[in-house]
């Protein structure tokens, strides 16, 4: 439940309250509305990339930046005429301070999500295991801000990836119970390369959200070696009955695996691959595309 006000809070309140505040405010110095201005302007960037967009709508993102244009341009006709700055109050003198604060927290923010959108380590190159819509990276990148996996060393290059409906949004709901509300719950998985199937799991059950297994962290899943590489590609949260390898299967670039589901340590039906190499995370690219949070990939178009 708090992550939902959390999110609704941060990607809903937050900038409505801010992009209000410069539309509507009556500032007295051309100072005030540049700070105001700004502030706004680098949260809402912020937002836009480190957002997880698919709780309200992928294309959401995109209404705050047309609102935030408009409100720039009606605040900016009515400072037009006013002093760039004056003999401020104390309370004056406070606001000011506050947003020079929020001004350099939301641009530290935006400089830690910079890092996310590269690797210097050279990455293993897949083909993307699914075919069937749209897909939305959730957790994904080389930064801890753009993907929790970061904080961990075998996992630091993970992605949990989702499925996007027609209106940009993972489910239809805000948190379902129902798995099947999920639209990525049940779309086939294929294999990412050509290798060999090293360790498979087919017998957990899919949980019903917010249920999770963390004695089973992986769930049902598939791990292979690619032919291209010596790392361990895991391959989780498969529903129960679907894995369609077993340990020893050598299989060819899309030879089906399963179907995703909603086993082990999960909070809801995704996908989640990562590579691993004597316990540490190596990164991987599909269709040399290396993918952060709020990518996206189109399938079976």
């Amino acid at each position: 439940m708090f992550g939902i006000i959390y999110t609704i809070a941060m990607l809903i309140v937050l900038p409505a309250v801010f992009i209000s505040v410069l539309w509507k405010a009556a500032f007295k110095t051309k100072l005030e509305w540049m700070l105001d201005a700004l502030t706004t302007a680098v949260l809402l960037v912020w937002l836009f990339q480190a957002g997880n967009w698919s709780w309200v709508g992928y294309y959401f993102r995109y209404l705050w930046l047309v609102l935030f244009i408009v409100a720039f341009f009606i605040s900016l006709k009515k400072v037009r005429d006013l002093p760039f700055r004056m003999k401020y109050t104390k309370n004056q003198k406070s606001t000011i301070g506050i947003y020079a604060l929020l001004l350099v927290v939301f641009g530290a923010y935006n400089a830690f999500v910079f890092p996310s959108y590269s690797v210097n380590e050279e990455a293993i190159n897949l083909t993307f295991p699914m075919k069937q819509g749209t897909y939305y990276v959730g957790q994904g990148g080389n930064s801890v801000q753009m993907n929790y996996h970061h904080a961990y060393e075998s996992q630091q290059y993970a992605l949990d990836v989702l499925k996007l409906n027609k209106l940009g949004i993972r489910a239809n709901g805000l948190y379902p119970e129902e798995l099947t509300k999920y639209a990525i719950f049940g779309d086939d998985l294929y294999s990412p390369c050509n290798g060999k199937v090293i360790e498979a799991r087919n017998d957990l059950p899919d949980l019903n959200p917010p249920e999770s297994n963390p004695e089973n962290p992986e769930g049902n899943y598939v791990a292979l070696i690619c032919e291209q590489h010596e790392a361990m590609i895991y391959i989780a949260h498969m529903q129960e009955g679907s894995v369609a390898v077993t340990e020893g299967d050598e299989v060819k670039t899309g030879r089906l695996l399963g179907r995703i589901g909603n086993s082990g340590n999960t909070t809801e039906p995704h996908l989640h691959i990562h590579a691993e190499l004597d316990g540490v995370g190596v990164p991987i690219v599909f269709e040399d595309r290396f993918l952060t949070r709020n990518s996206l990939m189109r399938t079976g178009k």
